[in-house]
């Protein structure tokens, strides 16, 4: 599956706002190495960058057209490609970012474990994961799926998204590994221009990706139409034509 740089950050503001609260939970620390991992196109990184200024960065991802796009925004900061289910830093680092992309990667037990093992002393997992499964976008989105005339090419795209526990289930995975933990909840509330038109963007830069990916041009533009017919229904524009995209999110700031 590919990412598209450009596609991603049509709403960039919107899509930063998360990281910036993530960023403002993690203890203070003088580090020395940050990580982004699943940077992007280096939007989470720049600020990764302005809360450490003194440390050595990296970035992360593994799509090339995000890293391109990366390094042409930090271009002092090492970016590199990896699949980050198995990456394994060469020396402990005091900050982990992790920004709206463990949701993607699978067995959470086994990696956030790792991931705190990777961890200097008093250094921190920060985590952002969308946690929007139960919304209407989702459920628009597996019903368009689910159609006959494309549900067998796309079959294996309902389960790219890997398996989420709930927030208690990561303060018992996490809770032993952790001096201090962090975990919380929050809900945006997007208002986009654009109507539900917008909302169809928006996920075309993120969760439509793993379906639309095993589509041809003609399945792809009939999948979307149907898909914003779903989200007209489930999304009404406000008097001025915008729309409100609400939007929940799990945060994880462990310590070790």
């Amino acid at each position: 599956m590919s990412w598209s740089a450009s596609q991603y950050v049509q709403f960039e503001e919107d899509r930063t706002r998360p990281v910036r609260d993530l960023l403002a939970a993690i203890p203070p620390v003088h580090a020395t190495s940050i990580v982004d991992l699943g940077c992007g196109p280096g939007n989470s990184t720049e600020l990764l960058c302005a809360r450490y200024p003194d440390a050595k960065a990296l970035g992360l991802d593994s799509s090339p057209d995000m890293l391109q796009a990366a390094r042409r925004r930090l271009p002092t900061v090492t970016f590199a490609e990896t699949d980050i289910a198995h990456w394994t830093p060469e020396q402990p680092a005091d900050v982990i970012l992790a920004n709206a992309v463990l949701h993607w990667v699978p067995g959470h037990e086994a990696l956030f474990g790792r991931l705190m093992s990777n961890l200097s002393k008093g250094g921190s997992l920060a985590v952002q994961m969308p946690d929007n499964m139960q919304e209407p976008s989702q459920r628009a989105m597996d019903k368009t799926a689910s159609d006959p005339a494309w549900a067998g090419k796309i079959a294996a795209a309902a389960g790219f998204r890997a398996q989420m526990d709930d927030a208690d289930g990561y303060i018992r995975m996490l809770r032993p590994l952790a001096t201090r933990l962090d975990v919380w909840r929050t809900t945006y509330m997007h208002i986009l221009p654009g109507g539900p038109a917008a909302i169809v963007e928006w996920f075309k830069g993120s969760g439509l990706r793993p379906f639309l990916a095993a589509l041809d041009d003609g399945e792809r533009e009939r999948f979307l139409g149907r898909y914003q017919s779903e989200i007209e229904t489930a999304y009404p524009a406000l008097p001025d034509g915008s729309v409100v995209l609400r939007f929940p999110r799990l945060f994880i700031v462990a310590t070790r």
